[in-house]
């Protein structure tokens, strides 16, 4: 992809072409194999269940969202179950019993393209020691918040819908308007305490709302020039970590999750989540921070608007 006048256009690779082929197969048999056993044991009937098959969809868009951009999945579910009247509780851990699904997918592939395709050309090698900090520093952040029984602010849901308006918005002005310039490889100190301090406030706000970790690191990275891909993989992989984290609050400590839509939005989002590398590779950088600033303008405006 052209991302400076001195730097070559990159070939899409095999892989990029077909991510199913950097897929890990095993632990996706083992989560298709873990929801049939759910099916099996499943309370419902049969013909109750095959209502829910609806959400199978729900799950394949909110995952190609979500792994395209590095956003959380609950951007596209938590306004969904909120017009099906779910409780907020319901609806927080439904969304991210689902992303457990999408976003493992997603951080699997992109995974598999880092091994395959830019470690052995020497590429990203900021890749994995901000996976960690961040990781890290966010979990931490999620569990601060239920470990505290943290409120969450009134205004936080509105406030966080203006900033990913606005940043929309920056960013669509840098890809349009700002001359293109070197890509960063290595990570300055700043930048680690900004990884920081980002990391822990959107692992909070994750707690929160079952998105924001992904969205806000994704947007750090690509403000700071790096390069774009890399940012977008960082940031599903730290979302799949962050959901990971989460999810045994919502099911062992307490339970909320509504199954019956996990069972089918799950392998949706396994599907989307392995799509949306598909579609990133058919992406310019140009065009994936376009794409990316449209994704939050919509995020920033259902929030305003009350959706």
């Amino acid at each position: 992809m052209l991302e400076t006048p001195n730097q070559p256009v990159e070939a899409i690779s095999p892989a990029l072409k077909n991510p199913m082929r950097i897929s890990n197969p095993k632990f996706l048999l083992f989560l298709v194999t873990f929801w049939g056993i759910l099916i099996a044991f499943a309370p419902d009937t049969l013909t109750n269940l095959i209502d829910y098959t609806v959400f199978s969809l729900l799950g394949v868009l909110g995952a190609i969202f979500a792994n395209s951009t590095g956003a959380g999945g609950g951007v596209v579910f938590i306004p969904m179950f909120n017009k099906l009247g779910f409780t907020e509780s319901q609806a927080i851990a439904t969304s991210f019993a689902i992303q457990c699904f999408g976003m493992t997918a997603g951080a699997l592939t992109w995974f598999y393209h880092y091994k395959l395709e830019r470690e052995p050309s020497g590429l990203w090698p900021s890749f994995f020691p901000v996976i960690k900090v961040s990781a890290i520093a966010s979990i931490i952040g999620l569990w601060a918040v239920y470990g505290l029984d943290l409120a969450p602010p009134s205004s936080l849901h509105y406030s966080f819908s203006w900033f990913s308006l606005l940043l929309g918005i920056g960013i669509i002005f840098i890809a349009l308007v700002l001359k293109p310039q070197p890509l960063h490889q290595t990570v300055q100190p700043i930048d680690w305490l900004m990884i920081c301090v980002i990391s822990l406030f959107g692992g909070a706000v994750t707690a929160w709302l079952s998105v924001g970790i992904g969205e806000l690191l994704a947007i750090y990275l690509i403000i700071r020039r790096f390069d774009v891909n890399m940012a977008v993989a960082v940031a599903v992989i730290v979302s799949a970590l962050t959901v990971w984290s989460a999810i045994w609050q919502h099911t062992l400590v307490d339970f909320n999750v509504y199954w019956q839509v996990v069972l089918f939005a799950g392998p949706g989002a396994i599907f989307g989540g392995v799509l949306a590398k598909a579609i990133v590779a058919k992406l310019s950088a140009k065009r994936l921070k376009i794409f990316f600033a449209f994704w939050l303008m919509v995020i920033g405006a259902v929030g305003v608007s009350g959706g």
